[in-house]
């Protein structure tokens, strides 16, 4: 079974000590956007307006309300999908699939081992329903409230404000990933479960918390990305500056895999937090045609004009080359990043 030449021992022994080294790393990044944001909350200074939204009973009640049902129940539904998947359609026996769940951290995981009995194939649409399943609902849920209450409202300071209330969320869910990073309990197995990849062995959970660090980075640095992006652009716009940042990299990205992982063949090796680091032709070319689509659908349905066709290609033209050559678990901040960059480069030129 092809996989990627596994490290010799002394590389083995410093993959080992990755899980911890991201473990500390993202407790440093998490702990320093939390102080700033501590910071301004208490301290009352300009920043507040910009970095905090307001913390009382309903926005508390959001926040618990959120990890019920976005971390504890729907993560436990698409852990047990994904349990379903590996058992019907990989195959994996029910020792495998324990050892699979786990954190890999604390024992030796033999993915070469795995591999060999099993179809790395499957093993890879496994691992993408149990991914794209469950962050397709949290991530379109937490699209749909912020871009409906910008249409309803496009009010100079709203994209500022609904981008606060997603920081705040972000930053309590990113503690909660940190504090179950280690567990093979309840809360870390529904946790990590569905969104963890077995293709990336022992890095599993480190690739994922990496993924989880970055999109809290990603927010913050939005804040003020937004109020300047807000600056730039007409109220009436709002909305689709909103989707084209969003919708055309959480398309590109979900077909580059969904693709790849059904129809791809992984023979373009990449660089990232994992045991098997492959891409796919097939892949790359979705994630282009995916963002365009989508991009060409918010222009034709917000009645722009031509203009905004250049900023469709060149948005989708970045997610792609972002989404390929951006080390694995860092490809959404950086797409999602660039495609903030681009638009507020668009509104300086053409507005």
């Amino acid at each position: 079974m092809p996989v990627d030449e596994l490290p010799a021992n002394d590389e083995r022994s410093r993959r080992s000590r990755l899980p911890d080294t991201v473990f500390r790393s993202a407790s440093a990044v998490v702990g320093l956007v939390t102080a700033v944001w501590l910071y301004f909350l208490v301290s009352g200074r300009d920043g507040g307006a910009l970095f905090t939204a307001r913390v009382d009973g309903p926005a508390l009640g959001r926040v618990v309300g959120g990890f019920l049902f976005m971390t504890v129940l729907w993560g436990w539904l698409w852990y047990g999908i994904k349990r379903l998947a590996l058992r019907k359609l990989v195959g994996l026996s029910r020792d495998e699939i324990g050892l699979v769940f786990q954190s890999r951290m604390g024992r030796p995981f033999d993915l070469g081992g795995l591999l060999r009995a099993h179809s790395e194939r499957r093993v890879r649409i496994a691992d993408m329903i149990g991914r794209r399943g469950r962050f397709f609902m949290i991530g379109m849920a937490g699209y749909a409230y912020v871009y409906t209450r910008i249409a309803l409202d496009p009010q100079p300071g709203f994209l500022v404000m609904g981008l606060q209330e997603s920081l705040f969320d972000a930053l309590v869910f990113n503690w909660v990933m940190l504090a179950v990073y280690y567990s093979n309990g309840f809360l870390g197995r529904v946790a990590y479960g569905a969104q963890t990849r077995i293709m990336d062995g022992t890095l599993g959970r480190a690739n994922c918390l990496v993924i989880f660090t970055l999109w809290t980075l990603f927010k913050f640095i939005m804040v003020p990305l937004g109020g300047q992006i807000a600056l730039r652009f007409p109220p009436a716009t709002y909305a689709a500056v909103f989707a084209i940042i969003w919708t055309s990299y959480l398309a590109g990205d979900g077909l580059s895999e969904i693709v790849g992982s059904l129809w791809g063949k992984q023979k373009l090796r990449v660089w990232g937090l994992g045991d098997v680091n492959r891409k796919s032709v097939a892949g790359t070319v979705a994630c282009f045609l995916g963002s365009l689509a989508v991009c060409l659908w918010i222009i034709r349905a917000n009645g722009l004009g031509l203009p905004w066709l250049g900023l469709a290609l060149a948005v989708s033209f970045s997610n792609t080359v972002l989404e390929l050559v951006s080390p694995r678990g860092t490809d959404d901040f950086t797409m999602a990043t660039g495609n903030a960059l681009l638009c507020l480069a668009f509104g300086c030129l053409v507005y």
